[in-house]
């Protein structure tokens, strides 16, 4: 049985949260952009005929025609060299070096002086905002002023047709051998649009472990009275905090401690910690 105790009378609220990706900043030139976010592919969505492509794990970079944001509106400090070369209209893309190196793109990029790391980044486009036309034709664009503006920093992120399910799990295949991230996937046929009004779905490329609970952290706010997050042991020695993934139910009854948990996560920290970790349930592995 669990040690943690919780309050038997706890009122639990369920609060949903939706992400609204909105510069918050009313000096910015975005101050009233909302950027377009994903959905997570369900299967039963026709995607034949959509483009698809793989998702970038960096750091979400939005070039105003003046100045890179961060998606939340704050000012990203580029060096004057890596931004000279960028157009005097929109781009949406993802500042990014290599697989696994999440890490050090944040840290370079959300730096309030350059470094010279900045030499190791490029700013991969995959959409150029409020342009006209469909989706190639909007890609189109950027690719017309990098014929004539060349800039080695300056990436198109390559898209293809897919033709279907068996498709894309062949392509999600190929992403997970490099280790990627995972998948999105845009209907072309469609003109620009802000928020989730696009259609953009993704396919994340997760990962799945297994740990030992070893203790837990109480809850705060609507989880006040019951378990915030477990904490679990790693087969290496490594300890980390599981906190999402969790039902009502499994907050106030909480696995044991000494129990083995399933949990999918997307890589690992330099640290040996697992990223974006999520409860998926008790093992007997």
């Amino acid at each position: 049985m669990s040690s943690f105790r919780f309050f038997s009378g706890s009122i639990f609220i369920s609060v949903l949260f939706v992400p609204i990706l909105l510069f918050a900043h009313s000096s910015s030139p975005a101050a009233n952009l909302e950027l377009q976010t994903t959905d997570t592919y369900q299967e039963q969505e026709d995607i034949q005929g959509w483009y698809m492509s793989e998702k970038l794990d960096g750091i979400r970079g939005y070039w105003d025609g003046k100045k890179l944001w961060t998606k939340n509106g704050n000012p990203i400090h580029a060096p004057v060299w890596f931004t000279d070369g960028l157009p005097n209209f929109e781009l949406d893309g993802e500042l990014w070096s290599s697989q696994g190196k999440f890490e050090f793109i944040a840290s370079t990029v959300l730096d309030a002086t350059p470094s010279p790391q900045w030499h190791s980044l490029t700013y991969n486009i995959f959409e150029v905002p409020h342009a006209r036309g469909d989706f190639q034709t909007r890609l189109n664009k950027i690719a017309t002023w990098l014929r004539s503006h060349p800039n080695k920093h300056v990436r198109i992120i390559a898209q293809q047709p897919c033709n279907g399910r068996d498709h894309l799990y062949d392509f999600l295949k190929q992403v997970r051998e490099r280790d990627g991230e995972g998948i999105i996937l845009k209907d072309p046929r469609r003109e620009y649009r802000d928020g989730s009004n696009q259609r953009v779905l993704k396919l994340k490329n997760y990962s799945r472990s297994t740990g030992s609970v070893i203790g837990y952290t109480p809850g705060k706010g609507q989880f006040k009275g019951m378990m915030g997050s477990l904490r679990v042991s790693l087969k290496n020695g490594t300890l980390f905090n599981l906190g999402t993934g969790f039902n009502k139910e499994q907050r106030m009854h909480p696995p044991a401690i000494g129990s083995t948990v399933l949990f999918k996560h997307c890589g690992l920290t330099r640290r040996g910690k697992p990223r974006f970790a999520s409860f998926l349930r008790i093992t007997q592995e």
